[in-house]
């Protein structure tokens, strides 16, 4: 059956494009596209006092290499048609007593007026002009300027030491696409069979159900694991992404992973009986739960409850645990058991249902 089913699947270019084109394009678009980086902040500055110490600070603001100037401003009264117009996300403003004030050992405030209509980006822009204003501060104080900020921070960030989203994204982005690579290959194999008028010959043969589904996973299981090391390769050398774990844990781990999606792919397969819905089902059953609900694209912990209990029922939700603990932690068994138990449980589920599901009786 195995046999068979590579034999048909070497002929079918329509899935061979699927099972290896697929997953390399999807990995390298969203790559590049989700980011969650802010960078070239538009920035308009007002600055009133003109002074040395207010080019020093705008200064340290030009050389974090987040803001881009854009324009100075002579009066006030500009700032509101620039953030209706979508011209700037910030805007500056440095008083006239700016400089008088740090010279006399007082506070000196420096006022940051930010486009809100993207709150996310609005609080990050905020955070990094804070971190700005507070290094200028030190610096200053180290300068004499008598400037003394009451507490002084020191972080240490660990696994993601540069804080760039694509450490992030590139290995959770691996889970979701094995989960609708794998399950959007195997939702063509009985709906094939009954579109090519062959299930009549499938159902003469003297095999039992389970061996027909695990001939027909076996290759598409192989296919997967290829898919994995690729997307993997390709992360750590097209993004730069580390690999700091276990080759052979992150290969066993996407084993089981792969073997519970090929098997809801056969289930749908199963019950469609048609490729073209078949491959609709599996793109709406596997796509958006594991884009939205696995914590991928968004925290499990900000989201209703009803939503957290049902993330619990989505495999991806823990995938993406183990591609990321082995990616960028290095984590081994003793930190991943607990989401290795549930790929297996996932597996044996997957394949469980894909043999329930297939039926060698054609009426």
């Amino acid at each position: 059956m195995a046999r068979k089913e590579a034999i048909q699947l070497r002929r079918d270019t329509r899935s061979l494009i699927l099972a290896f084109l697929l997953p390399v394009l999807l990995l390298v678009i969203f790559g590049y596209a989700i980011s969650w980086d802010v960078r070239d902040i538009r920035t308009a500055v007002l600055n009133q006092d003109q002074s040395a110490h207010a080019r020093e600070l705008l200064d340290a603001f030009r050389a974090s290499g987040y803001f881009t100037f854009r324009s100075d401003l002579a009066r006030a009264q500009e700032i509101g048609p620039l953030l209706d117009g979508v011209g700037v996300q910030l805007v500056l403003v440095i008083p006239p007593d700016f400089s008088a004030r740090l010279n006399a050992g007082r506070p000196a405030a420096l006022q940051a007026i930010v486009d809100g209509s993207d709150a996310n980006t609005a609080t990050i822009i905020l955070a990094y002009t804070r971190a700005i204003v507070l290094s200028y501060s030190l610096d200053a104080q180290l300068q004499g300027a008598r400037v003394n900020p009451p507490v002084t921070l020191e972080s240490r960030v660990w696994y993601n030491e540069e804080l760039l989203s694509r450490n992030m994204i590139v290995p959770g982005l691996v889970a979701v696409i094995m989960m609708i690579v794998a399950a959007m290959l195997t939702s063509l194999t009985i709906a094939r069979e009954w579109e090519r008028g062959t299930m009549e010959q499938l159902a003469a043969t003297p095999v039992a159900r389970a061996e027909v589904v695990l001939g027909k996973l076996l290759p598409y299981l192989g296919i997967g694991l290829v898919d994995v090391v690729v997307s993997a390769v390709l992360g750590v050398w097209i993004f730069d992404v580390p690999f700091r774990g276990n080759v052979l844990l992150f290969m066993g781990l996407s084993a089981f992973f792969l073997t519970g999606a090929l098997g809801l792919g056969v289930v749908i397969s199963a019950l469609a009986r048609s490729q073209l819905l078949a491959t609709q089902i599996a793109m709406i059953v596997t796509f958006l739960p594991a884009y939205l609900l696995s914590g991928f694209m968004y925290a499990i912990s900000v989201m209703p409850a009803p939503l957290q209990l049902l993330t619990y029922l989505i495999p991806a939700r823990y995938f993406i645990v183990v591609t990321r603990g082995l990616f960028l932690k290095g984590v081994g068994p003793e930190a991943l058991w607990l989401q290795g138990l549930l790929m297996i449980v996932f597996a044996a589920l997957g394949l469980g249902l894909a043999i329930r599901s297939f039926r060698k009786e054609l009426g």
